[in-house]
């Protein structure tokens, strides 16, 4: 009899151990996952002003007058005079 309660509180001292075994190693795995996440965040935060920045230099790039500034002067292009201009029907 004092054998099996011997045995029986040896098996609970066990599992109690690997209880808060499983408790401390579940508590570093949830730490290591909230700074991989965090990290991830600000990449996402990053990621998010540069892709409103290249929208707005996309938008300035795009602007009507800012590209005929650029054909005129890199391009060499002018307006056609009236006698060059023909209408077709």
């Amino acid at each position: 009899m004092k054998v099996l309660g011997a045995l029986c509180l040896l098996m609970l001292l066990v599992a109690v151990l690997a209880s808060a075994l499983g408790v401390v190693w579940t508590r570093h795995e949830s730490r290591v996952l909230f700074v991989s996440l965090t990290a991830l965040q600000n990449q996402r935060d990053e990621l998010n002003i540069e892709y409103g920045k290249l929208e707005l230099e996309q938008a300035t790039y795009a602007e009507p007058r800012r590209i005929d500034d650029e054909a005129r002067q890199k391009l060499g292009m002018v307006d056609p005079r009236p006698q060059d201009i023909r209408l077709l029907r």
